[in-house]
């Protein structure tokens, strides 16, 4: 199991924006798409960070609304830890946990391909829990 099949699933569609752009358009980002994560590219597509909620949450509790006017740059996580489209689930999981992230940038050949979230892990890792339980009780009562 690889983070390509939870992608294959779930969609490589990545929502990025610019290290320039304010918090105030992040947040508004974050709403109309349903999403807890914005991935932060150049121009090249090339990855400089990630500004997630907790993010915004943090720039609005130690500076105030002023904050929501300042630049991503200001406030994104730097060199975000990432994933590899060829990397297990198990080891996508371990380093979520390990390195308290939720949300990963996927990479594939160098260039991001996806983003996974800890609910696209947990969720895939459990249908492939029930689905392998199911194909136990299968073959016991067929025994």
């Amino acid at each position: 199991m690889t983070v390509a099949m939870i992608l294959s699933e779930k969609g490589r569609h990545v929502v990025t924006c610019s290290p320039t752009r304010i918090l105030r358009e992040v947040a508004q980002d974050l709403i109309r798409h349903g999403i807890g994560a914005l991935v932060i590219v150049d121009a090249g597509g090339e990855v400089l960070g990630i500004i997630s909620e907790r993010d915004l949450v943090g720039a609005i509790a130690a500076y105030g609304a002023e904050a929501l006017e300042a630049p991503v740059a200001d406030y994104m996580q730097c060199n975000p830890v990432m994933a590899e489209d060829s990397d297990t689930v198990d080891l996508t999981m371990q380093t979520m946990t390990l390195q308290r992230r939720r949300h990963l940038p996927v990479l594939r050949e160098g260039r991001l391909s996806g983003l996974v979230s800890i609910g696209d892990v947990v969720k895939y890792r459990i249908r492939v829990i029930e689905e392998e339980h199911r194909s136990m009780r299968e073959y016991i009562a067929q025994a």
